[in-house]
């Protein structure tokens, strides 16, 4: 153990911290054992990319992490706390291009320097869990659970549309089509079909969409997305007939409405670009097969069709409006109907949805408004540039003019199903989760590819399938396919000739079980141990980026579902309680001549009340731009090595948890860290102080008060993770605790508070706190030490605070003892220098006091 330092001197976080993670470390203070019986806590931060360097973000992350894990440890539970790294992924290879480097080389050597740092922070992680989802000893698991969802029919594989990168030769997500280019190649992306492989989270549509409901301990906005992105919604199939059939396809065309109550402002029929009548007409059409590459290249992200111009090509058919047949509606092909959601096809009602409305508006088809909202006039009512899309009375609609919006589809949806025209159905934005990459950096899909055989599972005795060591990215493209040694392979059922899958897991996967795998990493025959991960899961408090709210969090919930159908886990939700930080943002630099200029090179001065800016080596003016997250193409990086270095790790931590709640931004600026590093230096003083006090008791109760009140209201917090908040409690009881010291406090008294005061550091700057504790001559390890019980009779307030009302208006607070009555409060009252002024001498008519909220006075 270490020994205590001499009082005087100031608190060294250079000297400290190192010491401190080393005894914490030699201690196992922070290892999880499967076997303690106390109660369970599990508490996880999202883990991170190992891109290289941490950054001040995931300083923020893991600080409020490991302030929750800290305090539960100390309140009795059996806490695991691990970390490992999502280590998949295209940043990978790209630097393998760029650097010629080997893409596994340069993810380890990533990891370690990570590592370092995130241990220079003072974690309390379990590091003996630690797990990397690119080492095969964690995706062998991976790929085994892939074989037991396809044998349970959670997986599929078929033909579906991808965003192709002609350059890369890659498939792209969504977000990685920026104004229907490659993000990386800048090629103009294509649309293919390409056979790839599904996870059926479809299946689970209903139940993800409910089980929301009761993820009580999620932000609302969080289960809003996700209610969203699944999007329920209760229509009817409804049959337009064509008044030509088109060879090959037949005579009649279904659409999926939410709104048949609408359909008297129809004006025309949409269909997707690949839409089984587009592709019959455009064979010998050369204008609509220009039309439909157009198409293509806008991609498949539904925000991007969202955006694009709205566009159309009027095919020359027609089709029967299904409530009245001598009523035809033109036909088109337009951009912004997706054949992957509802039926590929769509009505158009102008009046009453914007999109139809623009397009309606471009091409001169005109709008009928069928929906006036209540209050409206109907004679008056139009719709010019802006469509209504709310409920109210139906108006130009036949039979059904005068009904509500509800009732008019109940009208529709009866006689349409009467005639055989139409049939209730619910629909599901979501669609199933393509899984399929062709990268190289990623998990092996375990499938063999016979020509007898089809699709054949790799024997799980065989399992893992390893990517292959020495690969080249010389070339554009995915390299399992040049890799004919690694490709090639006999089948595991009849013997012949046959080759591997060469796509790769998209990295989501690995991301959506390692939670699962914390609990037992160690196991090399399976997965889970499923008695184990049901004792540990649901995680108790998971921490991570808005940015997750939807895509890694609803495939994280579908996983679970999918274990638990395969017998992994008996558990359903992944994270109980979910928390999603802000971002840590700083001011922007700019020199003489437009570049960016990191924080580190500015010098800040106030001449006059007014900031100014300074670069530190060539002394020019530097403007001060705005304030935006932390991001390296604009420079405004703080580096958490040279905070640690120039403060200490507390002192990052403490900056960090104080500024701002932990849900909002957190503005880094020079001055607040300063300010924690005064606070450091502060507390040591007040500790130290304390040890030395030779009162003679008169100034114990009050301290004894604050210490024991702050003890309670910061433990009452940390629950809440209102971290800023616990903060301000602990600023309260230094200052009382100082105040206290310049009085008459006994040394008993101020080494209770200055305790008190240590313990609840703790958590938020763990090595100051262990410092301080040897400095009052504790044994042990605090971060071992119970949390202490706040005494209940120092939490009792003495006296109350009741406002004084004369003649309604408020005019005075007055403070009495908490058992004061009535005569007592009115005495008290009268004496007031407020009242008084308005009394100018003269009895009041009346004194009228409501025990124990308020005093009215009648004069």
């Amino acid at each position: 153990m270490t020994d205590a330092p001499t009082p005087l001197e100031r608190y060294n976080a250079k000297d400290a911290e190192p010491r401190w993670q080393a005894a914490w470390s030699e201690a196992k203070i922070f290892e999880t054992d499967n076997a303690d019986q106390r109660p369970k806590y599990y508490v996880l931060e999202m883990f991170p990319y190992p891109s290289g360097r941490i950054h001040m973000g995931h300083v923020r992350n893991y600080a409020m992490g490991d302030v929750v894990a800290r305090y539960k440890r100390a309140k009795g539970f059996n806490v695991l706390h691990p970390m490992g790294w999502d280590a998949f992924g295209l940043p990978a290879e790209n630097a393998a291009m760029e650097r010629k480097v080997n893409p596994r080389a340069w993810t380890y050597e990533n990891i370690a320097t990570m590592r370092g740092q995130l241990q220079s922070m003072g974690l309390s992680l379990d590091w003996s869990r630690e797990i990397a989802t690119c080492d095969p000893a964690y995706y062998k698991h991976q790929q085994r659970m892939f074989l037991d969802f396809l044998e349970k029919g959670l997986v599929a594989r078929r033909t579906a549309k991808v965003n192709w990168d002609p350059v890369d030769h890659t498939v792209l997500a969504n977000e990685q089509v920026i104004d229907g280019r490659g993000w990386r190649s800048g090629a103009l992306v294509e649309q293919r079909e390409l056979t790839q492989w599904f996870f059926r989270i479809t299946h689970f549509a209903e139940d993800l969409l409910k089980a929301l409901d009761g993820l009580d301990r999620w932000p609302e906005k969080v289960r809003l997305m996700q209610k969203n992105w699944i999007g329920r919604s209760e229509g009817l199939e409804v049959r337009f007939g064509l008044t030509q059939p088109v060879a090959g396809y037949g005579d009649g065309v279904t659409v999926y409405t939410t709104r048949p109550d609408t359909l008297f402002g129809a004006r025309f029929l949409a269909i997707a670009a690949d839409h089984p009548i587009a592709a019959a007409l455009a064979g010998g059409n050369e204008a609509l097969q220009g039309f439909i590459a157009e198409c293509q290249r806008i991609g498949t992200a539904q925000a991007a069709i969202d955006t694009a111009e709205k566009l159309g090509f009027d095919t020359g058919l027609k089709v029967r409006h299904p409530l009245d047949p001598s009523w035809e509606l033109p036909v088109y092909v337009a951009n912004f109907v997706l054949m992957e959601y509802g039926t590929g096809a769509v009505f158009g009602c102008p009046a009453h949805d914007q999109r139809d409305l623009d397009f309606a508006n471009k091409y001169g088809l005109g709008n009928t408004p069928v929906v006036c909202p209540e209050g409206q006039d109907p004679e008056s009512f139009v719709i010019t540039d802006t469509a209504y899309d709310g409920d109210g009375r139906m108006i130009h609609s036949r039979f059904l003019d005068g009904m509500t919006t509800d009732a008019a589809f109940e009208a529709v949806a009866s006689r349409l199903e009467g005639e055989g025209a139409a049939s209730r159905k619910v629909q599901f934005r979501l669609r199933d989760w393509g899984v399929s990459r062709q990268r190289y950096w990623g998990c092996p899909i375990p499938i063999i590819h016979c020509e007898s055989c089809g699709p054949v599972p790799v024997p799980v005795e065989d399992l893992p399938v390893k990517l292959p060591e020495e690969v080249s990215f010389d070339q554009p493209g995915n390299p399992l396919e040049r890799d004919a040694a690694w490709r090639q392979v006999p089948c595991p059922r009849c013997g012949a000739a046959a080759r591997r899958e060469t796509d790769t897991m998209d990295t989501f996967v690995d991301s959506s079980w390692y939670f699962a795998r914390f609990t037992a990493p160690w196991l090399q025959d399976r997965p889970t141990d499923p008695e184990t991960v049901n004792r540990w899961l649901p995680v108790d408090q998971y921490i991570g980026g808005i940015e997750h709210a939807i895509l890694h969090l609803l495939y994280a919930r579908f996983f679970t579902r999918a274990m638990r159908e395969t017998g992994w886990s008996g558990v359903s939700e992944p994270f109980a309680g979910l928390f999603t930080q802000g971002m840590v943002v700083h001011e922007t630099y700019k020199d003489e001549a437009g570049a960016w200029v990191p924080p580190a090179d500015v010098r800040l001065t106030t001449e006059g009340g007014e900031r100014q800016a300074f670069h530190v080596k060539t002394h020019g003016p530097v403007t001060i731009g705005s304030i935006e997250k932390m991001s390296k193409s604009k420079k405004n990086v703080v580096d958490p090595d040279d905070i640690i270095a120039s403060y200490g790790a507390d002192t990052a931590r403490w900056f960090m948890l104080s500024d701002s709640p932990p849900e909002r931004d957190v503005i880094w600026t020079e001055e607040g860290v300063q300010g924690a590093a005064r606070f450091v230096q502060r507390v040591w003083r007040l500790v130290n102080a304390a040890g030395a006090a030779t009162g003679d008791g008169a100034a114990d109760l009050a301290l004894r008060k604050a210490a024991h009140r702050a003890l309670a209201a910061v433990g009452e917090d940390v629950e809440r993770l209102r971290f800023n908040r616990c903060v301000a409690h602990i600023y309260t009881l230094a200052n009382a605790l100082d105040d206290a010291l310049r009085g008459a406090v006994s040394p008993t008294a101020a080494q209770e508070a200055a305790g008190i005061l240590v313990q609840l550091i703790a958590p938020m700057m763990p090595h100051l706190a262990e410092e301080c504790w040897t400095a009052l001559g504790r044994t042990g390890l605090v971060a071992a030490a119970e949390w202490p019980e706040a005494e209940a009779a120092l939490l009792v307030e003495d006296e109350i605070t009741l406002p004084v009302q004369i003649n309604g208006k408020k005019r005075a607070d007055v403070t009495v003892p908490r058992d004061a009555d009535a005569k007592a409060v009115e005495a008290a009252t009268l004496a007031l220098e407020a009242v008084q002024r308005v009394l100018e001498g003269k009895a009041p008519r009346k004194v009228i006091v409501v025990p124990g909220r308020i005093v009215n006075l009648v004069v």
